[in-house]
């Protein structure tokens, strides 16, 4: 076997020819192999070579040294075996990806592994190696000290400058800005962020790279220069890089570069590009493109420039300026998403609130809605507005625990299931009782669906439900851990009602109360959510104080009602969501309402219809007869027949409609069903559910009501 020279003296002479071939072919002598031995044990840096099962083959001395393990101790393991810890198992997922992609990785934090020390790191690279057919067979790892930026490095990215100065808000262009900030003038003379135009979906994943030309929007400018650049390079402008520009391949790549402005396609990008003039403007004489991205995703670009300063960017200003705006780029990309679920959230949460406030006779109603602050995120409160029968209203107020879309997705779930229950006439405790059992199972269904018991579901949502009449003035509340009801007569005392507290909806096991009280015409009713009174600020007696203060005053508006007693207890954009429900009671008098007490005989369905004709003539709703009478014939026929005594008929005339009920003491309430050719019955309620606009049955304490509520818009008669 020859003999190796031992140094580049004794190394053969070479001919013409042989260098004459050289330059045909490329051949590697037993001296080229010992220099690249030479060069991988040698080396200051951290060298690793690993297999395609990620185990190690290669370590040089620097690693050796660095880890103060040897080669052969090493050789087989992996790297989390080596140096274990979330480093080691990062550094491993990035060299798998390498293996995969077959392209390079770059790991921008420090690795420190466990024989170094606090004060020592290393920049990692990862290369894919390849065999000459081209198939990855391993991956290099290349890790270099970094110690010696650290103090630069230190200096430069403070706490207080990149951690408090970089992404303080949910705002993508106070983000780009404070990038700007941040760079100048300790990094760079001017620094200029472009963000892509249209910005790619919040929700997107992937890798694909951007290739121009690029469509961007100039979003943050900073400069140390006079002439106030800022104002010649115009923030909101939108611009196309062109292709093979500087700024488009940087894009493409992923990766940022440095450039002398003597480059001739840094040349070509300013003659092409308007928005890059500023460039040769100002005589720049070194730029720095470093590519915003965040979770595979490229946000932009960001360009650093030096006018004044006279060395160019080093290696170590590119990783800075990498640490900078890597920074930046989650900021922005965390706003942008939280922005588009706020938004979602919003759009969804508005979408089941109450548009319009119905138009009914009994009460007179105002209400607001003031979603959280930005970083709390939109809540689950809500109200309605709920017509019922006999000109019956009911108000509800809830609040569903937790922010979010979650939130307000378990808030239209259960203001349906509200609407649902009041539709067939249950008396507040009854309908919270259902809708504790509703959120139980809410929350079950979702904690299978998840494999886990933490799924909330709805439960610790509180409720309030109210239920005033018109007729009788009287008031019945019940409420599910929600504060009570705040009441202003009409003399203006306010004070609070006396409701049983009962447990928030979803515990189960524990019943419900209901309070009943009489309001004299024209109190005031409040039904707040909690988020108004603030209690994390304040005391809750001292909002309350201030509260009644706001409402004892008198106002000529219920929207007045309500702007006070926002402007008194909230000074900034709330914590939580706050629901407010304002309404003024009303009163259907003698002259609006007649009772009838009716025989169990079906002689009496003559005289029912002939009081009716009556009335109606003295109200001046003579149009209104005709169908009236077939009403309260087939609804006393059913109760005369079906039914039991004692019978009742009530004729209410409000602004609208003309309502007529019929009640008795049986509890069995009648079905429509569709008759068949040859029977005598059963075509009694699907008469009237033909005649009149509304029907329905509610049941009460002794019994049942048949209520059939006609529109007198349709007679013309108002």
């Amino acid at each position: 076997m020859e003999q190796l020279p031992t140094s580049p003296g004794e190394r053969p002479e070479e001919t013409n020819a042989s260098h004459d071939s050289a330059r045909t072919a490329t051949t590697t002598t037993p001296w080229d192999e010992v220099l690249k031995e030479w060069a991988f044990d040698q080396s200051p840096c951290f060298l690793a070579i690993f297999g395609s099962d990620l185990r190690l083959l290669r370590a040089n001395a620097g690693m050796e040294r660095t880890l103060s393990r040897t080669e052969a101790e090493m050789r087989g393991l992996r790297l989390p075996e080596i140096a274990p810890g979330p480093v080691g198992e990062e550094t491993e997922r990035r060299m798998r990806l390498a293996l995969e992609t077959g392209e390079p990785q770059h790991l921008d934090d420090f690795v420190r592994p466990a024989a170094a020390g606090p004060e020592r790191g290393w920049a990692t690279s990862l290369s894919p190696l390849r065999d000459p057919d081209g198939r990855v067979r391993a991956v290099g790892l290349a890790a270099h000290d970094r110690t010696t930026i650290a103090g630069e490095r230190q200096q430069l990215l403070m706490p207080d400058v990149t951690g408090a100065l970089i992404g303080t808000t949910l705002d993508s262009a106070r983000t780009a800005q404070e990038l700007v900030d941040v760079a100048v003038p300790r990094l760079a003379d001017l620094a200029v962020v472009d963000l892509l135009d249209p910005p790619p979906r919040p929700d997107a994943v992937s890798t694909r790279p951007v290739t121009g030309p690029v469509t961007v929007s100039r979003t943050a400018v900073r400069s140390i220069l006079e002439g106030s650049p800022e104002a010649r390079i115009a923030v909101g402008a939108t611009t196309v890089y062109p292709p093979l520009s500087p700024a488009a391949e940087c894009l493409e790549a992923g990766r940022g570069a440095v450039y002398a402005t003597t480059d001739p396609a840094v040349a070509r990008w300013v003659s092409q590009d308007p928005s890059a003039a500023w460039i040769g403007e100002y005589e720049a004489r070194a730029l720095m493109l470093v590519p915003l991205r965040a979770d595979g995703v490229t946000l932009g670009l960001a360009v650093f420039s030096r006018h004044e300063r006279q060395e160019p960017f080093r290696p170590e200003d590119l990783l800075l300026a990498e640490e900078l705006t890597a920074k930046a780029a989650v900021s922005i990309h965390k706003a942008r998403r939280y922005t588009r679920e706020h938004t979602t959230t919003m759009t969804l949460q508005r979408s089941l609130l109450p548009h319009t406030l119905p138009d009914q006779p009994a009460l007179e109603i105002a209400s607001r809605y003031l979603p959280a602050g930005a970083e709390a995120g939109v809540g689950g409160d809500w109200f309605d507005v709920i017509p019922l029968s006999g000109a019956r209203v009911a108000l509800v107020v809830g609040d569903v625990v937790g922010h979010g879309i979650r939130a307000s997705a378990t808030m239209g779930r259960l203001r349906t299931a509200v609407r649902t229950l009041a539709d067939v006439d249950l008396p507040p405790d009854e309908l919270l009782t259902h809708l504790d059992d509703l959120i139980i199972h809410l929350s079950a269904d979702e904690a299978d669906q998840e494999g886990n018991g933490e799924a909330a579901g709805g439960i610790g949502t509180t409720c309030l439900y109210v239920v005033y009449d018109p007729v009788t003035r009287g008031c019945t509340v019940a409420r599910a851990g929600h504060p009570p009801p705040a009441v202003v007569s009409p003399e203006g005392s306010v004070y609070l009602l006396d409701v049983p507290a009962g447990p928030p909806l979803g515990l189960g096991g524990l019943p419900f109360e209901t309070a009943e009280v009489e309001l004299p015409e024209g109190s005031i009713l409040t039904l707040y959510t909690d988020g108004l009174l603030q209690p994390r600020e304040r005391d809750i007696d001292e909002a309350l104080d201030i509260m009644f203060s706001a409402l004892a005053r008198p106002a000529s508006t219920l929207d007045t009602v309500c702007d006070r007693v926002l402007t008194a207890l909230l000074t900034h954009r709330p914590d939580d969501d706050v629901a407010l429900l304002v309404a003024r009671t009303r009163a259907l008098h003698a002259d609006q309402v007649v009772v009838w007490d009716l025989a169990s005989d079906p002689s009496v369905v003559a005289e029912a219809r002939r009081r009716c004709t009556e009335q109606l003539t003295a109200w001046g709703l003579e149009e209104a007869s005709f169908v009236t009478e077939l009403l309260v014939s087939e609804l006393v026929t059913n109760a005369i027949r079906y039914g039991a005594p004692p019978i009742q008929l009530r004729l209410i005339h409000e602004n609208r409609t003309l309502i007529c009920e019929v009640s008795d003491a049986s509890s069995t309430a009648p079905h429509m069903r569709r008759a068949r050719i040859f029977d005598e019955g059963g075509r009694g309620l699907l008469l009237v559910a033909q005649l009149a606009q509304r029907w329905g049955t509610r049941h009460t304490v002794i019994g049942k009501t048949i209520w059939a509520e006609q529109s007198l818009v349709d007679f013309g008669s108002l």
